[in-house]
């Protein structure tokens, strides 16, 4: 479908989906629309209690809000066009609103990683310094450090999208994707030099994206632990790691997705195999830090609790 001859400029793309699973769009609409509203539902509930619960207005459910926010916006910026392409074929996108999805889904691809940078600096700063903890984590600090997450991250993403735009296409170019994602819109173009240059600097701002962030939470870890080994007393060391665990296993969740659609790209794998792992990046993380969190945390856990019994089940008179 990509008509490279022409001397017009991409009106459209063409997203193909998973190929091997045409005959299989109803199903895939029903699965895809179950994880979309579970996504929704969990973390406005977690939006909700940190917000109206007076005990978990403290630095860590800041940014756990900032999460759960930042997990619907990713899932909303995917998810509804994947479901329209399912349901009624809606599989064509206009130039400049696939290239509003590539960047909104990168940036926010890279404001989680440093979201959990800031999550894990939280979580340092509590037990590495607790007595300081007070006066360096202050409301206005948070603000701060979860602004330039998000806007540091927002930045990163303009130069790759704006050079891949101004890459050659057809009048509308196929992409085998289920939506614009950076390295299957590049392989859409009609220059395989620059093709092959926009993957090279895509993949090395992705890398490093990913691996500064992951050593820095890391480096953060390292000194927690080694602080919570020095406490004393059991019940201290076991109260500790337990408000870790939650945002360790969140970062395993996170890098886990991440090094699987790294290694499927880096490999020969069927395409589907490759569009599935990158789905499977856009949709695990924002369904799985907040069960994660409301199974694993207390404080969560009883104020889902409260919530839930505002609005109790309706009886029978």
């Amino acid at each position: 479908m990509n008509n490279c001859n022409s001397n017009s400029s991409a009106k459209d793309f063409y997203l193909i989906g998973f190929p091997a699973l045409q005959d299989f769009q109803i199903p895939l609409f029903l699965v895809f629309l179950l994880f979309f509203l579970l996504i929704l539902i969990v973390n406005i509930i977690i939006i909700a209690v940190v917000v109206v619960d007076q005990t978990l207005h403290k630095p860590m459910y800041f940014f756990l809000a900032n999460l759960s926010a930042l997990d619907i916006l990713v899932t909303t910026t995917t998810l509804p066009k994947m479901l329209a392409m399912f349901l009624v074929n809606a599989k064509t996108i206009s130039f400049h609103v696939c290239f509003l999805q590539m960047y909104c889904f990168h940036g926010l691809a890279v404001t989680e990683s440093l979201l959990l940078v800031v999550m894990s600096y939280d979580r340092y700063e509590a037990i590495c310094n607790p007595l300081h903890y007070p006066v360096k984590m202050t409301k206005r600090v948070n603000i701060q450090l979860a602004a330039c997450a998000w806007i540091t991250a927002l930045l990163i993403p303009i130069p790759v999208v704006f050079q891949t735009s101004q890459l050659t296409f057809g009048e509308t170019a196929t992409v085998y994707h289920c939506f614009c994602d950076h390295l299957a819109v590049v392989q859409a173009a009609c220059s395989d030099f620059s093709a092959s240059f926009q993957t090279f600097l895509g993949f090395s701002i992705a890398m490093t994206v990913s691996v500064v962030p992951l050593m820095l939470v890391t480096l953060s870890y390292v000194h927690i632990i080694i602080s919570i080994l020095k406490i004393n007393s059991k019940v201290g060391r076991s109260k500790a790691f337990s408000t870790c665990t939650s945002h360790l296993i969140v970062v395993g969740t996170y890098y886990s997705s991440i090094a699987l659609a790294y290694i499927s790209y880096r490999t020969d794998v069927p395409i589907d195999i490759h569009v599935m792992t990158n789905v499977i990046l856009a949709i695990l993380t924002p369904l799985v830090n907040p069960l994660i969190y409301t199974l694993r945390n207390k404080e969560v856990k009883c104020a889902v609790k409260k919530i839930l019994k505002i609005f109790p089940p309706s009886t029978k008179l």
